[in-house]
């Protein structure tokens, strides 16, 4: 814990003397009751009855999800907010193109809803096994690990949580990333059982991009819940500072 305290303090001394800027080039989002892409304006609610589950039915991934369905909650809310991410920001993907993508991700739960599934299958199962596929997400950096198999992600790939914003703490990793050249580009965001919102960042401008990741970082360390930070950020599609 150490050396990773002191790697991390040193990353983020290099980051402070460093002149490089990060910008947003695209973010995606899902509540309860709809999903969409901030850059691009998009913004779907979901039929009467019908929720996240439904967007297996939609044009979210450029190639199939294998097994999306045995999926965790968690892991299905990361992969359909990086779909939605990426599609904002224009950027093209598949399974056998590997790219120097890094994906950083946090949850205020961790993976405690998939480990109490996986520990009632145990217990009903005589206290012998439990289902293979149950155990799988009970790391919580596993809902990363699906969407980076399927995104083609061969970048740093990080959970972190904390007692304070957890969101604002995976954004500044992703800088320090990117200012040290470890990936091209950076996915970060917060996943939960019914909200996710996902961020691709990078340190070059174009025409596409959103904005300064600096205009984004003071919405989200706001302190809002996700719903509250899609609302305040779909104002930066039109050019205006939302604070």
């Amino acid at each position: 814990m150490h050396i990773a305290a002191s790697r991390w303090e040193t990353l983020r001394v290099i980051l402070h003397h460093t002149v490089m800027k990060n910008f947003v080039h695209g973010i995606g989002w899902l509540t309860r009751e709809a999903y969409g892409c901030i850059r691009s304006g998009l913004c779907n609610s979901f039929a009467p009855a019908e929720g996240v589950r439904s967007l297996a039915k939609q044009d979210i991934f450029q190639h199939p999800f294998k097994n999306i369905g045995r999926l965790d909650s968690i892991s299905r809310m990361t992969a359909y907010a990086v779909a939605l991410a990426l599609k904002d920001a224009e950027i093209e993907y598949a399974p056998a193109r590997k790219q120097e993508i890094g994906i950083i991700g946090t949850s205020s739960g961790g993976s405690l809803t998939s480990d109490v599934e996986y520990f009632k299958d145990y217990i009903q199962g005589g206290r012998t096994l439990s289902r293979a596929n149950l155990f799988i997400y009970t790391l919580p950096s596993s809902p990363l690990g699906e969407a980076a198999i399927h995104f083609g992600f061969m970048g740093p790939l990080l959970y972190t949580a904390s007692q304070g914003n957890s969101l604002t703490t995976v954004m500044d990793m992703s800088a320090e990333i990117l200012a040290t050249q470890e990936a091209t580009l950076m996915l970060a965001g917060q996943a939960e059982d019914g909200e996710a919102l996902y961020f691709v960042i990078g340190p070059n401008q174009s025409e596409k991009t959103l904005c300064e990741l600096s205009m984004v970082r003071p919405i989200v360390e706001a302190d809002k819940n996700i719903t509250d930070m899609i609302r305040t950020l779909s104002h930066l599609k039109d050019g205006n500072d939302p604070l």
